[in-house]
């Protein structure tokens, strides 16, 4: 991500950016770039209002444009109440936000977001996911991350690197198809259920019970097999009654962690 931005000169090889060399075209390729770092935003004694206001500077917005700029990058990532204080003042979560704020304020044509969630509380990162979404139809998004789930909540494809080595580039969708909770089946009650019934049902290929939520199960399916109508007959002639119950469609966990013991054999 360093590299993509030209913070960081890649010791060999060319990066291209819609056209431009980052290292023959370096101003160009930047000005067209938004960037949030993976480390937060800390600058001393500075507020929030002034960084963001020294960022439009120096990406040349003077006046009305300026403040228009300012001001949409400020709504949308909510920080319209932390504006008069210093950024090294503020959580982890709110410097986040800023630095998020200062990479989309000049509508990149691509952004990079390196761990965009990271440290943020869960109604923040529902927010984060909602902005990014909504960027997607005006900009290219590249987003690092360490936690697959989150990246499968936004992104319709996936990079998956283990050991410095590429080993896989596909849409999520299709990553998610080889997860072993593929077609799984994960339900929620607050009385008893017969898992060995469960077990033995066509198709089954183990159960998985969640410690930390007592009455939740998920029934894994064997490659190629669908579950669900044998699991909801059961439950209809057992008369379960059942809180909730979902057919899952993978988790892009499974897959990295299988490709990552693959990189490492």
């Amino acid at each position: 991500m360093k590299m993509l931005s030209g913070a960081v000169t890649p010791s060999s090889g060319n990066i291209n950016i819609f056209g431009f060399d980052i290292g023959l075209e370096p101003l160009q390729a930047k000005k067209i770039i938004g960037y949030q770092p993976e480390i937060p935003i800390n600058p001393h004694t500075i507020t929030v209002k002034s960084f963001l206001d020294f960022i439009a500077d120096v990406r040349g917005f003077r006046g009305k444009n300026k403040r228009k700029m300012v001001d949409r990058a400020v709504d949308r990532l909510d920080l319209r109440r932390t504006l008069k204080y210093s950024i090294d003042t503020l959580p982890t979560g709110l410097k986040r936000q800023v630095a998020i704020a200062q990479a989309i304020l000049h509508d990149p044509v691509l952004l990079l977001l390196d761990e965009p969630t990271e440290g943020l509380a869960p109604h923040q990162k529902n927010n984060i996911r909602t902005l990014i979404t909504s960027l997607t139809s005006e900009m290219s998004i590249i987003i690092a991350s360490r936690s697959p789930e989150e990246v499968a909540c936004v992104c319709d494809r996936a990079l998956i690197i283990a050991e410095g080595q590429l080993m896989a580039d596909l849409p999520v969708s299709v990553l998610k198809r080889s997860s072993r909770h593929f077609q799984a089946v994960t339900l929620a009650t607050d009385g008893p259920l017969d898992l060995l019934a469960l077990a033995v049902l066509p198709g089954v290929a183990g159960i998985e019970e969640h410690r930390q939520t007592p009455g939740t199960v998920t029934i894994l399916a064997m490659p190629g097999q669908i579950i669900y109508p044998h699991i909801n007959a059961l439950i209809a002639n057992r008369r379960w009654k059942i809180n909730s119950l979902q057919v899952e469609s993978g988790r892009l966990d499974d897959v990295v962690h299988q490709l990552s013991q693959e990189a490492s054999n």
